[in-house]
């Protein structure tokens, strides 16, 4: 019924850095290929923590969004948009707010997590307790089936499975339903009919998950049934009504293995950030004032690369020849320093020269960038409106 669909956005907060490269651009570039991508800034998503401070957040979705074309997400195969030009997104937030219980929000790992981390912060309000069920709302959107996440996000997706659940069952019983999906069934076929209900009771008697992909890949198959009545049908197979919501999947994605220029976490409040754009020759400076092995006192000293930051860049630059170069000749202080880093400041910069070239155009024409915001904006309002048209029917808000 649904087609595959990839959501996935990022926070306005800053210039883009190697650590957000490796950790997810790289990724939306590989899924921009094999999906229907929809890529979006989360700029409601950045007021929850810095509400205080508008102003770093227009300059930074401008600039997030070149980096993001600079890293090679293409935006022929993906879709770019900006979360508050879909207003949508805050009707279907109001909507869903309605039927989500407030313990749900509350229980959600990082929502006591993040309050200890900005703890300087006043976040005692409804927009950060509320912002995972407007993620969700981002996602069941645009009937996004597909959402890539790291292992410490899975409880958000979780969180918005037994949202589009709970909203599929509460308005999921349109009028005339039972007698509607009859009709439907018959227009499977006699044969094709049979199956059906044949999974449909092994699932819901038996509980066996095989049935259900059986009886979903034959559904999938139909080719003379309205959307509609695929709908129904989908519904009827697990017990529910018409599935309105999507119910996403977790794409789980590798743990950026990108450290910062200190050894800990690449990340600006730490300052150890290389930008994705950032000018070649304060690179150079960056990675050559580098901390390395507090061992390394003089020369001739051995050192072991386990304890030093640089061997960090080298495992996710450098190959196998380099590496064991890297290890006989710190370890037997064959090699300085300087000599240790030369190989990493030559891979980043290749790889930065690639982004370079893609941004250059964008940066003499800004307006290139505008318009494919627009276009994109244009597409994400359309498939928004028409989930937001089924939402509004089945909550009796489609007057007439």
């Amino acid at each position: 019924m649904f087609t595959d669909r990839v959501l996935s956005g990022m926070r306005p907060t800053g210039s883009l850095h190697l650590g957000h490269y490796h950790g997810v651009l790289k990724n939306w570039v590989e899924l921009q290929y094999k999906f229907d991508c929809l890529f979006f800034v989360a700029d409601w998503h950045a007021l929850t923590t810095h509400y205080d401070t508008p102003e770093i957040i227009e300059q930074s979705v401008w600039d997030m969004i070149l980096d993001w074309l600079a890293a090679g997400v293409d935006p022929t195969q993906a879709t770019f948009f900006i979360q508050s030009r879909v207003p949508a997104h805050a009707e279907l937030h109001a909507l869903l707010s309605m039927i989500t219980p407030l313990s749900w929000l509350e229980r959600i790992p990082s929502y006591r997590d993040q309050q200890k981390k900005l703890a300087g912060k006043d976040l005692g309000t409804y927009g950060f307790l509320g912002y995972p069920l407007l993620q969700s709302s981002d996602i069941l959107i645009y009937r996004a089936n597909l959402v890539p996440v790291g292992e410490d996000q899975t409880a958000h997706i979780e969180f918005t499975r037994e949202i589009a659940r709970r909203f599929n069952h509460i308005y999921g019983k349109e009028a005339g339903f039972k007698k509607k999906v009859e009709l439907a069934i018959k227009k499977l076929g006699a044969k094709k009919s049979k199956i059906y209900e044949r999974l449909r009771n092994c699932y819901q008697e038996q509980g066996s998950l095989e049935a259900l992909v059986e009886a979903k890949a034959l559904l999938d198959e139909q080719q003379n049934l309205s959307t509609k009545d695929l709908e129904r049908l989908f519904g009827y197979l697990e017990g529910g009504g018409k599935a309105t919501l999507c119910e996403p999947e977790a794409i789980f994605t590798e743990v950026s293995k990108m450290p910062g220029l200190d050894g800990q976490k690449m990340s600006k409040s730490y300052d150890n950030i290389i930008r994705l754009r950032e000018d070649p020759d304060s690179v150079r400076v960056k990675i050559r004032t580098m901390q390395t092995d507090p061992a390394r006192i003089r020369r001739s000293d051995p050192g072991d690369p386990a304890k030093c930051p640089v061997w960090q860049f080298h495992l996710v630059y450098s190959d196998e020849k380099i590496q064991d170069w890297v290890q006989q000749g710190c370890r037997s202080a064959n090699i300085g320093c300087l000599e240790c880093k030369q190989p990493v400041i030559e891979a980043v910069l290749v790889e930065q020269r690639s982004m370079h070239e893609r941004a250059r155009p964008y940066e003499d024409d800004p307006t290139l960038v505008r318009d494919i915001i627009a276009d994109g904006c244009e597409k994400a309002n359309k498939l928004a409106q028409e989930t937001m048209q089924e939402v509004r029917e089945v909550m009796g808000l489609n007057y007439s």
